[in-house]
């Protein structure tokens, strides 16, 4: 039993350094970690960040908005609009789970009972995020709206400190 509880131990314990961290960069393949974006029209796009397994939900949302931002400076946009947002999780709900069973039976004048105990955990690398959102961009001072950001702080407020491939 000692060695049954080491060996899960130990493998939740890998299983933990197979994660890799959620970096900021372009998503180069359909399953993978990182932004892409879809122009819709003239200063409208569709922004998706995928967040790699553990990435919190504040950080895809961050890495989300930089990318538009860096759009609409590169279009030659002063601010950005957030027209729809949609965060979605997979994965989640999957921890570990202790479950208990019991049953009868009679067979020849005999009868017996059992009780059973388990547990279960989930060594895959945890749930995903993540987040997409249709952005409209517009020149001039922003509008004063919670939806509305100004796309050069967005940048030195969420892009502070990272190193973009």
């Amino acid at each position: 039993m000692k060695r049954l509880a080491g060996l899960a131990l130990s493998l939740m314990l890998l299983s933990g350094c197979a994660s890799a961290p959620t970096l900021y960069a372009a998503r180069t393949a359909s399953a993978g970690v990182g932004y892409s974006e879809f122009r819709l029209e003239p200063g409208r796009y569709r922004v998706t960040f995928q967040g790699g397994p553990g990435a919190s939900v504040e950080q895809v949302s961050d890495y989300a908005l930089l990318r538009a931002a860096e759009l609409a400076v590169r279009d030659g946009y002063d601010w950005f609009r957030v027209s729809d947002r949609l965060t979605s999780s997979t994965g989640a709900g999957s921890g570990p789970r202790l479950s208990v069973g019991g049953g009868s039976g009679s067979y020849g004048g005999r009868s017996s009972v059992g009780l059973g105990i388990g547990t279960s955990f989930n060594l895959g690398p945890g749930p995903t995020v993540s987040s997409s959102l249709e952005v409209v961009f517009g020149k001039g001072p922003a509008p004063r709206d919670a939806d509305a950001y100004v796309a050069q702080e967005i940048i030195r407020s969420v892009g502070y400190g990272l190193s973009r491939i």
